[in-house]
């Protein structure tokens, strides 16, 4: 059959019977009839046929044949009258049910029908050759590494790009026709006259350029090109480009190919590329599903009300109006809060892991807000107790004590660590690092001292100078580290602060982004304040572990002290006592039986609180036993790696001497933790 012709039913027009190995033998009569100009998978069969491309559609998708009983028709109505016509001839052998992918419009649901149309190319290759190698080259970086994958998969199978649309906005393709049908391409429509003559009439095309076409333009041509303009000359190339993954062939590709085809140099050297911001259940964020959260609503907050005719306005179909008034209402009964845009653009920041899309969830931005709170309120605490004081500043002589060190040195560790997150573009981890030192370091734990070291009546004038001028530098490092994630808050915080802290300037932003000098001058004040730390957390565990009333004092004994342990309890005698709410602190001296004591240890020291009446001895048995429960799983597990010869073969030797260490420790501390359930049960 393969070569001969056939009469098509209904028109009696005769077509060529091919084969193609795209026609599926096993499904329905492994026959079909090819429409090259009416589906793309046809069109690519009939161009390897040389098979004509017949439109039997019209723009309103009627159908478009002359002298046909179905020309005009409604194609639906067309499909319909064709098969009654089929069956009437005898020709209709019978009717399968088949389930189609059928494209629809997003906007409309109205079904899409390919359709063949003059269109305007570019010639691609010639382009995508010289982009596929500055990216081969190094010359310029995809961040994550591995999307350069995605760009070399589409560029090395890149097809004509069609730059012409049908509609009704854009840049309108430069060309012009005359009756005969003649094309002039030209820069205006006079240059168009000039080479068809002043006597022939012509009319513009009117499709526009595609949308991607003059983005494509847009790192040189917003610059004053093709003006050698001095803007072009400073600026470009970029820096960077920050984008979506989903457009890396749309518009980072298009981009690369124009700016090396018009100016010679890639258009950005680095290519970051972010993740989509999808709902909280990993839904991308569509108007037609009704979970698109507008930036702005979030920042200034949005009634009801307002929220839902925002959402349903501009929906053609009532009953998916219906839908997503009826989901807004229920997600969202008393509207959307007021977050503010600090809060928003630090939940970004922290969720902007590295081509991964983000969950967008808005409880996040409910605890950036309070984070946006708690450094209002750190910042009040250290005005209130700096303003109108002597912060040591301009070279005025101040002492500084162990925790102010302590912060110091936590401060250029931080300054290190952001400057080599945002050099790797991983802002998830600086606002990480940022978040825990303002609230877990600066806050739950300077601030409290500070108080403490402020009231002393030990502390001489440059001790006490010494912790304002703390409170006033590493605040206003820290706002200086924050602002380009939290710019709004940063900049009035600092304007209350910027004298304080001797610095001038109008404003933030001119300020130079802190740098760690990288010093380890504190380190010793840093060990000294970490174990004081270990000690009071220790304590307070206890105290919530056996529900002993936050105002309840109590004498606390050590055991085990090193005599550079004894010296740090002496020196920050103070801080224990109220950080902890203790009545006091001593040493046990070697040798010296403990007392029946609730335990906690920390390295080798063991902290003891008297039991007497203080604490309930069976809590403090289920407390001990689930330590020790624990620790022996600790123990367990180390003693498992170090007998598997896989592990103890190929690891280096410093990850078994760590091991080996944790394993002692803990045997240790599961002898201390035994004997002191030996000692409760025997009690009376």
């Amino acid at each position: 059959m393969i070569g001969k012709q056939i009469k098509l039913p209904l028109t009696d027009r005769e077509i060529p019977v091919i084969a193609d190995d795209y026609v599926d033998p096993e499904f329905g009569s492994g026959c079909v009839k090819i429409t090259p100009a009416h589906d793309f998978n046809d069109n690519e069969l009939g161009s390897r046929h040389d098979l004509p491309l017949i439109n039997v559609m019209a723009l309103d998708a009627s159908i478009d044949l002359q002298g046909s009983k179905y020309h005009s028709m409604d194609r639906y109505v067309a499909r319909k009258q064709i098969v009654a016509d089929l069956d009437a001839a005898g020709l209709l052998d019978s009717i399968t049910p088949h389930k189609l992918m059928v494209p629809r419009g997003d906007r409309t649901n109205a079904v899409i029908e390919p359709l063949l149309t003059d269109q305007w190319f570019v010639k691609i290759q010639p382009l995508a050759d010289p982009a596929i190698k500055a990216v081969k080259s190094g010359e310029i970086k995809f961040v994550p590494e591995n999307w350069s994958n995605t760009y070399f998969d589409w560029m090395n199978n890149i097809q004509d790009w069609c730059i012409s649309r049908q509609i009704w906005w854009g840049h309108r393709i430069p060309a012009w026709y005359d009756d005969a049908g003649n094309i002039f391409v030209a820069q205006t429509e006079a240059d168009a006259q000039e080479q068809a003559g002043a006597d022939t009439k012509l009319h513009r095309d009117n499709d526009v350029l595609d949308t991607w076409f003059s983005s494509a333009l847009w790192p040189f041509s917003t610059l004053g090109w093709p003006d050698k303009t001095e803007e072009l000359d400073l600026y470009y190339p970029t820096s960077v480009l920050v984008t979506g993954f989903d457009i890396i062939f749309f518009w980072v590709a298009r981009m690369i190919m124009m700016g090396l085809k018009f100016t010679g140099k890639v258009p950005f050297k680095e290519v970051y590329i972010h993740g989509l911001v999808r709902d909280q259940d990993g839904q991308k964020m569509s108007k037609s599903k009704g979970n698109v959260l507008d930036p702005l609503d979030l920042i200034d907050g949005i009634d009801l009300e307002a929220l839902v005719q925002k959402r349903t306005t501009g929906l053609m179909q009532p009953e998916m109006a219906a839908k997503i008034e009826a989901s807004t209402r229920k997600q969202f009964p008393d509207g959307l809060s007021a977050f503010g845009t600090d809060a928003l653009r630090f939940t970004f920041a922290s969720q902007a892991t590295l081509g991964r899309d983000i969950r967008f969830d808005l409880g996040r931005v409910e605890g950036y807000r309070n984070f946006c709170n708690k450094l209002w309120n750190a910042a009040r605490f250290v005005l209130m107790n700096t303003e109108g004081q002597d912060c040591g500043q301009r070279d005025k002589p101040y002492e500084l004590r162990a925790a102010d060190e302590w912060l110091l040195d936590r401060l250029q560790q931080v300054e290190l660590e952001a400057a080599q997150h945002i050099e790797s573009y991983r802002f998830d981890q600086l606002a990480k690092i940022l978040y825990s030192f303002v609230w877990d370091e600066y806050c739950s734990w300077y601030l409290e001292m500070a108080k403490v070291l402020l009231s002393s009546d030990t502390a001489s004038d440059q001790q006490l100078r010494g912790t304002r001028r703390t409170l006033v530098r590493v605040l206003e490092a820290l706002l200086r580290l924050l602002h380009p994630v939290m710019p709004y808050i940063t900049e009035r915080i600092w304007q209350d602060v910027k004298s304080l802290a001797a610095v001038d300037g109008d404003t933030i932003m001119l300020q130079p982004y802190p740098v760690s000098n990288d010093s380890n001058r504190f380190a010793d004040s840093s060990l000294e304040i970490e174990w004081i730390k270990s000690i009071i957390s220790a304590v307070r565990n206890i105290r919530g572990e056996m529900n002993i009333e936050p105002s309840k004092k109590f004498p606390v004994l050590l055991s085990g002290l090193t005599s550079e342990q004894s010296n740090y309890v002496d020196a920050n005698r103070s801080l224990l006592l109220r950080l902890a709410n203790m009545e006091s602190i001593d040493s046990i001296p070697e040798g010296t039986e403990a007392p029946d004591s609730a335990t906690a240890l920390v390295g080798d020291v063991q902290i003891l609180i008297p039991l007497g009446s203080l604490i309930d001895k069976q809590a403090e048995l289920i407390r001990l036993n689930k330590e020790s429960e624990r620790l022996m799983g600790d123990i367990k597990r180390a003693e498992g790696k170090l007998s598997n010869t896989g592990f103890v073969d190929k690891a280096p030797q410093a990850v078994i001497d760590n091991e080996r260490g944790k394993l002692k420790d803990a045997k240790s501390q599961l002898e201390v933790i035994t004997q002191q359930i030996n000692k409760i049960q025997a009690l009376d």
